[in-house]
């Protein structure tokens, strides 16, 4: 048989089964096509709010002052752009809901695989941040619940941003991370999973508690903390509009979470309706939530402030007030939150490994699941322990842009697959959402948003993003592309 070229051994793709588009419909599971715009709304809002909210204003104020609200909207029309493209993926190629998946069945292989190492890149690093702002929290609610603090070396990362770049201090660790890690380890591996109830419960303690803040945050607000509104310290490149956009990619980790609406749509009650108005009100209610309280963070104390400040959003009540209450209410409410996005979070890495497993680009050991459980054990217990060892040893300043670089890449690989569905005719015959105004225009719009903000994050995230994409590229001409299901079918 003779081989494929080099070039169409990188742009192969993986065909949408037939048998798991039936598989879908034949199923009497009453979840299916079952789900209308309010459970759409409460999964793309559970998913997105309780993770950067709470802690990217540290990150994302010095940067920008108090233009960080510019940031806020950079980012929303950036990911609704993006959303409208997840959602015609997701009504074209059902049969699965991840972008590895979508760019596997349209751009092809390589590109696949470069967008499962963002993903694996997005997920991993957002779950390392994520503990760690937890543990800020956590630290904060036992100090106002008890009166006791964490010891300064048992909550005090190795590796640190300092004044001078990358410091390095050898007998400090961060252990809260590293043990809220472990904790959902022993709950994936016992088979854990969220229910629709559940997330809505959760979805609502996050709303109200984002609500509290704004409402005792406005009783200290000051208009002249909003002046001079643009960053004027030019020392770090940041100055004017270089600092919306720095912290618009920063910001943009906040809203990472709403694709989740479109991987939903093979149980979606009137899919071409309800997907993209789900996704749009999702959208919506995060940026007005998040707005809400950018405004009243910003409004209750200086942007000078935010530097460095741990649990930025409790110690900002906690000055309003004066009274250690409302520093309790929120920290708990923070701790309570962001430990189940955190599970999920690791939960979603550990199912983007198993994913492309099945598919042969690395190794079968990631696939294999405990025949009680159903859950990947090695596949689980692997993510954990590197997650664990980032969360413990490593800074958050270097992971939320990091996360940000991660998921804007494949963003604009989803985004370049809509031209490219359309050219070719996957799922032509299919009922479901379009993106409006052609092929190009939306798409194009989402790209171009997504290089907006990539232009401006730091070189460091730059040069550790090019590492990781070499390693990844590397594997992939190394193992992944001969190990690779649908060259094995090639070759038989």
């Amino acid at each position: 048989m003779r081989q494929p070229s080099f070039l169409k051994q990188l742009t192969r793709t993986k065909a949408v089964e037939a048998h798991d588009i039936l598989s879908d419909e034949q199923q009497q599971n009453s979840l299916h096509r079952s789900l209308g715009i309010f459970s759409l709304t409460m999964i793309g809002v559970g998913a997105t709010i309780g993770t950067g909210i709470f802690f990217t204003m540290v990150e994302a104020v010095p940067k920008a002052g108090p233009s960080v609200i510019l940031s806020f909207l950079i980012a929303a029309l950036t990911a609704g752009l993006t959303a409208l493209c997840y959602s015609e993926l997701a009504a074209r190629i059902p049969a699965s809901g991840s972008s590895y998946s979508f760019a596997y069945a349209t751009v092809g292989e390589f590109a696949a695989f470069v967008v499962a190492a963002c993903l694996l890149l997005e997920y991993g690093l957002a779950a390392s941040a994520t503990a760690i702002g937890w543990s800020d929290y956590l630290n904060n609610f036992l100090q106002n619940a008890i009166g006791w603090k964490i010891p300064e070396m048992l909550r005090s990362p190795m590796i640190v941003s300092g004044p001078n770049g990358v410091e390095f201090h050898p007998g400090q660790f961060n252990l809260p991370p590293i043990v809220l890690v472990c904790i959902c380890c022993f709950l994936l591996l016992r088979g854990a999973k969220e229910s629709a109830t559940v997330n809505a419960i959760m979805v609502m303690i996050k709303l109200v508690i984002l609500i509290f803040f704004a409402v005792i945050a406005f009783s200290g607000f000051n208009i002249e903390h909003f002046t001079p509104f643009f960053n004027t310290d030019n020392s770090k490149g940041m100055a004017g509009m270089a600092g919306v956009t720095s912290a618009a990619g920063t910001v943009f980790f906040s809203f990472i979470g709403l694709d989740t609406v479109a991987t939903a749509g093979a149980e979606v009650k009137d899919p071409k309706r309800n997907v993209p108005l789900g996704i749009m009100a999702a959208l919506i209610v995060v940026t007005v939530f998040y707005m809400l309280v950018a405004v009243a963070a910003v409004g209750a104390q200086p942007a000078s402030m935010f530097q460095g400040q741990e649990a930025g959003l409790a110690v900002i009540l906690q000055n309003v007030t004066g009274k250690s209450w409302p520093a309790l209410i929120l920290s708990a409410g923070a701790v309570i939150s962001v430990f189940s996005v955190t599970l999920v979070t690791i939960y979603g890495q550990s199912r983007i490994l198993y994913a492309i497993s099945k598919d042969g680009l690395i190794p079968s050991s990631f696939q294999v699941v405990n025949p009680r459980t159903r859950a990947p054990v090695v596949n689980t217990v692997i993510v954990c322990v590197a997650v664990a060892i980032v969360a413990g040893l490593v800074d958050s300043t270097f992971l939320w842009d990091m996360v940000s670089m991660g998921t804007l890449v494949a963003f604009i690989v989803v985004s370049s697959a809509i031209p490219v569905i359309r050219h070719k005719g996957i799922g032509q015959g299919m009922e479901g959402f379009r993106v409006p105004f052609g092929p190009y225009l939306i798409p194009g719009l989402s790209i171009f948003a997504c290089l907006y903000i990539l232009k401006d994050l730091s070189d460091t995230t730059f040069k550790v993003f090019f590492a990781w994409m070499t390693l990844a590229i590397a594997l992939y001409f190394i193992y992944s592309k001969r190990h690779s299901r649908l060259n094995k079918s090639a070759n038989q």
